[in-house]
């Protein structure tokens, strides 16, 4: 049965920068997500950057993400695919989202959001190039 995880619950109004739950994948065969933000609402001259992270232990997270979803101006949905299955030393996986405001109007950003992640059957894998003779 393949893997749903809700990693940001739907509906969860953000306010700063911050991070969801840790979910452990090291269950998951395929090791390749499909990952949807959603965003219900918002307030005008904002933006959003929702990144996935991955961790070996589920205490110490790597400093890069391995996916950043599309940033998001308005209501509406962002989806991108999540390969891990080469990078075998990452177990769990959260979202963190980094709020950004401008403009002269009230200086708290605001989002409602939700981010799922749902497993998907593996990506085909590139056959190895081979060296092409030359004459």
């Amino acid at each position: 049965m393949a893997m749903e995880l809700t990693l940001v619950p739907r509906g969860t109004r953000v306010e700063a920068n911050g991070a969801g739950a840790k979910f452990d994948i090291s269950g998951s065969p395929s090791r390749t997500f499909l990952c949807t933000l959603t965003v219900y609402d918002q307030i005008e001259q904002e933006s959003i950057d929702v990144s996935i992270y991955g961790s070996a232990d589920g205490e110490t997270w790597a400093p890069m993400p391995l996916l950043k979803l599309p940033q998001q101006f308005y209501r509406g949905t962002g989806t991108l695919v999540l390969d891990v299955s080469f990078r075998p030393e990452v177990k769990f996986i959260r979202a963190q989202w980094e709020l950004n405001r401008w403009g002269r109007v009230a200086p708290t950003p605001m989002f409602v959001i939700g981010v799922e992640v749902v497993e998907i059957p593996a990506m085909p894998k590139r056959p190895a190039v081979q060296p092409v003779a030359s004459a």
